[in-house]
């Protein structure tokens, strides 16, 4: 091959002294063909591969190798446990022993060069102000009173300017799913006119043909409620939706690095708001635009609650989800309706909600509300010795108790009298006058005179879960109403 200086000279020769090529030849000892090529190209030579390089050493070994990798991609191996160059080395000298004299580096090569698949190609995407939101959910580890725990993060990313709302949960089914997308809506103060997701089990019940989706009846009703349309990526390429998927971990690295220790979710979604809030600031110009573009808000917040009928069983309990949820004794072998939100349960009578409880992500739990017993412990008080309820109280209750309970036989009965103070006033109130007493001298009465001392105030409250109790007081005037017009 004719060195660059020697293409140079050729065709300066050519187009500025106006040699021949017939003359160029003679003179330079190339071919007229020779000439003809350098005078087309004025670039640098290449080296071209007039045919492929011998490959004896893997020659023989590369169909093997191509067969190994066929049958695992078939058999849908996990992806950790798939084959590395050095394992498919490893059995090439296992199975051929010394037939097999390729290098650890060759067998690298070709195991690279069969693996390569086509690189999909990615079309850089947009949309208008108002036009899009990505959502989807993440998991992140979080201390919650100095325990780990693993929550959900739901995040929600508008595509125009980028702004970023997420809020955590203990849960991603699919009344979390929902009430994610209400307190995202509520922050944006708008709905944006469509939503891309992954395809959620919670959200998706069949993946048919192209974009059509079965979706969860609850998440129609959402759309129903808010007016906007849902769009999905194809399964198994959540990069259709990359602002969120990066968003999640942006999200994680910026609120939860390092692992926050909190009193409780609400105490974590503080946090979570606050970010959000200070990196909606950094977007304000764009934010604005978006804002402007978003739907508005509907007069009503949608209930992101699932509901089911429930009865109530002698121990003044309804199930659900493995776990036991008191409720008021009055209701015992009714019929009621159970509404589950993510972090919280319901029970209603008709329209009326007559049980609240933190709903449980655990099983076999019972969660009782003292309140909800009452009622028979006027009139069952020894049960109070050995009540589930009871013992659920804090522990200062406890040495109540057993004080009480030891001083005579029917000592349980004063220990009731102090139980009944939760139908006038607050827990908390009770519990602080039980402390500033002692608890090993109290009583029931020393509490109602210190209650009336100090917090004069709160006399007559009535928790809400006890409010069905209390009657109403007559009014002399509607005798009054009554007797007009009447001859004596």
């Amino acid at each position: 091959m004719l060195e660059m200086v020697d293409k140079e000279y050729i065709r300066k020769r050519y187009y500025v002294d106006g040699w021949s090529i017939r003359k160029i030849s003679r003179q330079c000892q190339v071919s007229r063909q020779t000439v003809r090529k350098i005078l087309a190209d004025a670039d640098i030579p290449k080296y071209r591969l007039t045919k492929p390089r011998s490959r004896p050493a893997m020659e023989r070994w590369i169909p093997v190798v191509e067969s190994w990798l066929k049958e695992e991609e078939k058999a849908g191996a996990p992806k950790k446990q798939r084959y590395v160059s050095s394992r498919i080395y490893d059995r090439l000298q296992e199975e051929y022993g010394e037939e097999f004299t390729a290098a650890e580096s060759t067998v690298r090569y070709w195991v690279s060069r069969l693996r390569k698949r086509r690189q999909e190609v990615y079309i850089p995407l947009t949309s208008d102000a108002g036009e899009l939101a990505q959502a989807d959910f993440g998991r992140v580890v979080v201390k919650i009173n100095g325990k780990k725990t693993e929550i959900s993060l739901f995040v929600m990313r508008l595509r125009y300017s980028g702004v970023i709302f997420a809020c955590a949960f203990s849960t991603e089914k699919i009344e979390a799913f929902l009430e994610g997308h209400r307190r995202a809506f509520e922050w944006f103060g708008g709905v944006p006119r469509s939503v891309r997701y992954d395809n959620p089990k919670t959200a998706v019940t069949k993946i048919l043909a192209g974009p059509a989706r079965e979706e969860h009846v609850l998440l129609s009703n959402l759309r129903a409620h808010y007016l906007f349309d849902s769009e999905f990526c194809r399964p198994g390429e959540p990069h259709e939706k990359g602002s969120v998927e990066n968003g999640v971990g942006y999200v994680r690295r910026h609120t939860c690095v390092p692992v926050p220790d909190v009193a409780d979710l609400d105490a974590l979604n503080d946090l979570i708001l606050q970010w959000c809030e200070k990196e909606r600031g950094k977007r304000w110009s764009a934010w604005e635009q978006e804002r402007a573009g978003l739907r508005a808000l509907p007069e009503r917040p949608h209930c992101c609650a699932t509901t089911r009928p429930v009865t109530v069983n002698k121990l003044c309990l309804v199930s659900f989800d493995h776990n036991r949820y008191s409720v008021p004794s009055i209701y015992v072998g009714k019929t009621l309706l159970l509404r589950v939100y993510a972090e919280r349960i319901e029970v209603l009578d008709r329209e009326r909600v007559v049980a609240s409880h933190p709903r449980s992500h655990e099983r076999q739990q019972t969660i009782m509300d003292l309140g909800h017993y009452l009622p028979v412990l006027a009139y069952k008080p020894h049960a109070a010795t050995h009540a589930a309820v009871v013992r659920q109280l804090p522990e200062v209750y406890q040495r109540i108790r057993v004080r009480m309970a030891n001083s005579r036989p029917d000592g349980y009965k004063d220990f009731v009298a102090i139980l009944m103070l939760h139908q006038v006033w607050r827990a908390e109130d009770i519990l602080r006058a039980i402390e500033e007493i002692g608890p090993d001298v109290v009583t029931a009465d020393q509490i109602k005179r210190h209650l009336l001392h100090t917090s004069p105030e709160s006399a007559g409250i009535v928790p809400d879960s006890l409010q069905m109790y209390r009657l109403a007081q007559p009014n002399p005037s509607r005798y009054d109403a009554l007797t007009k017009g009447v001859v004596h």
